[in-house]
């Protein structure tokens, strides 16, 4: 009888033992009452799907995760009462933004990303800069640097692309485009650089390319990719990217806060290495005739033609822009010829996308404007003299307000 119940008491000092162990090897578990913040490119709009997934240390998923939507036009999303065994996450966001660029609504979605360290935060962002880190953060991780370390290296990395550095630069979930401050104008910079005038698959192929060039190394190695970026900067109009977003948060009836993003903006264009290329394309000939406004012939032909089969040596202007950019074209006449005999003639019905002005008879000069970007522009001009009459071309690209380039070309 005294062998049984000390052989019971064992028993039962035996699984209180294994009761105990098990309760100290099982996993802290984190409660996050709340996990809230925004989803911003522009802002993204309501109904954006979130997921969110948790991660281990090495920065893989552990199969938990959590879903939610954005609940209004600013990019505000909410997730309550979670339960996590690991205070590292990752948030993607699929939806549709307002494009600060072009003053719209996008057409389709794009694709966000962020990493964060939730343990002493409830409030975290989604932007480009925590979408452009993700990879390089992976990578220094998977080096050996602590989740700490690999962010701010991967933050200081890419802000030399853009010719920028800030040490106490915050991490970029922390990082808001309607806040006031120096860290939230470098977003907002960045992000209006990146979109451009690109279309959305063209962003998003951007980010993708840049992600992918410099997770390796932290570097933008691509020359291609720093010249997209130089070509777009130089072609944006800060003033109007400005009045964009202010009407938006109107809009909303939201609280505007738009950092000072301009400064940053005019510093990646001043000290840029990247060598910007023009965004408007000038096609050399047109139908195989000259185009008046390509930048490698000067001498064009003159002529109102005759009778058939003979053909008018009439030239082209012809431009191609960009969604979302303007164009001007100005022609003055500079010497030579018969005044009385006018310089350039054209009809409207043999042009496509350009509005003339009154031809200006004191300063001999005319203006062109391209009527609907993103589609070629062509005009044909007939010039009824030769003989060495010059003609100076003005090109105000993009509201120039002093003419971006001018050239003078000789008619014979």
């Amino acid at each position: 009888m005294k062998a049984t119940s000390f052989i019971a008491c064992i028993a039962i000092l035996f699984a209180l033992s294994l009761t105990s162990c098990n309760k100290d090897d099982s996993p802290e578990v984190i409660t996050k009452a709340k996990l809230s913040g925004y989803i911003q490119k522009g802002p993204f709009l309501n109904g954006t799907s979130i997921t969110v997934a948790e991660l281990n240390q090495d920065l893989s998923q552990t199969g938990k995760s959590f879903t939610s939507q954005i609940k209004d036009n600013e990019g505000t999303f909410e997730l309550a009462n979670l339960q996590l065994s690991s205070p590292y996450l990752q948030l993607k966001a699929d939806g549709f933004y307002f494009n600060e660029v072009s003053g719209e609504t996008s057409k389709s979605q794009i694709t966000l990303f962020a990493l964060a360290d939730v343990s002493n935060i409830s409030t975290l962002n989604v932007n480009v800069l925590s979408t452009l880190e993700k990879g390089r953060v992976e990578k220094l991780v998977a080096d050996g640097l602590s989740f700490t370390e690999a962010k701010k290296k991967a933050m200081e990395e890419i802000l030399a692309i853009f010719s920028l550095t800030k040490t106490d630069m915050q991490s970029s979930e922390m990082l808001d485009i309607n806040q006031p401050g120096d860290d939230n104008a470098i977003l907002l910079a960045i992000s209006v650089v990146l979109q451009g005038y690109r279309s959305e698959a063209e962003l998003s192929e951007l980010l993708a390319n840049m992600s992918a060039d410099i997770s390796p190394d932290g570097k933008l190695d691509s020359e291609a990719l720093g010249t997209a970026l130089i070509s777009h900067a130089k072609y944006l109009n800060t003033v109007q990217i400005r009045a964009n977003l202010v009407k938006r948060y109107n809009e909303i009836g939201a609280t505007l806060q738009i950092p000072e993003f301009e400064k940053y903006m005019a510093q990646f264009i001043e000290k840029s290495s990247y060598k910007a290329v023009s965004l408007i394309t000038y096609p050399e000939t047109v139908e195989g005739k000259l185009n008046l406004l390509n930048e490698t012939n000067l001498i064009f032909p003159s002529g109102l033609g005759g009778p058939p089969p003979s053909v008018d040596p009439y030239s082209f202007l012809s431009a191609v822009t960009l969604k979302g950019m303007s164009l001007k074209i100005k022609l003055e006449y500079v010497a030579g010829g018969n005044p009385t005999m006018g310089y350039w003639y054209y009809r409207v019905e043999d042009g496509t996308n350009w509005i003339a002005s009154q031809y200006d008879m004191s300063k001999n000069s005319q203006v062109f404007t391209i009527i609907e970007s993103g589609k070629p522009g062509n005009l044909k001009l007939l010039f009824p003299e030769g003989n060495g009459v010059k003609i100076r071309i003005f090109y105000f690209e993009n509201n120039d307000l002093v003419a971006t380039k001018s050239r003078i070309v000789t008619i014979n």
